[in-house]
């Protein structure tokens, strides 16, 4: 399985910056598919102790409306650092042989205000989540969901779209 923690380049401004991906191997009939991690739950009390003037930016669409609260969510479902090792290290154990790589890497800031929050998308046909703390004997302390969109992966068996 290959890792690839890529450090950030520039000074974080706060420690809640993380993401992480994975690639499954195999999932619901199609290889390699990439499902993007993150917290679905945070204390509500976390949205007041950041300056969310200087953490957004400009929109990514100037002539779209945007809504600031899913911007603020973008950084809410992220991780710090230690959150980002401690799944690391648990998706490296419990689904090693499952997994074929791992990536994680700082949100760019300032982040654009535009962009939709990963617990904002809805499940449909192709689109859906992975609930990790629903699975049993799952030991992190904190919820960890998965989003995936199947339609963007190669199915297992060709000629099954």
């Amino acid at each position: 399985m290959e890792i690839d923690v890529v450090p950030a380049d520039f000074n974080l401004p706060v420690d809640r910056a993380w993401t992480v991906s994975m690639v499954i191997k195999s999932f619901k009939g199609r290889k390699d598919v990439n499902v993007h991690l993150f917290r679905p739950d945070w204390d509500p009390a976390e949205e007041d102790i950041y300056d969310w003037d200087v953490l957004t930016g400009d929109p990514v669409e100037p002539d779209l409306p945007v809504s600031y609260a899913s911007c603020r969510r973008v950084l809410l479902e992220s991780f710090t650092e230690a959150e980002r090792d401690a799944l690391i290290a648990y998706l490296k154990t419990r689904y090693k042989d499952k997994l074929s790589e791992i990536h994680a890497c700082a949100l760019n800031f300032p982040i654009p205000l535009g962009l939709t929050a990963l617990s904002e998308l809805a499940e449909g046909k192709d689109i859906g989540f992975i609930q990790f703390d629903k699975i049993p004997n799952y030991t992190l302390p904190f919820p960890v969901r998965g989003y995936f969109d199947l339609s963007q992966h190669k199915p297992i068996i060709e000629g099954l779209d």
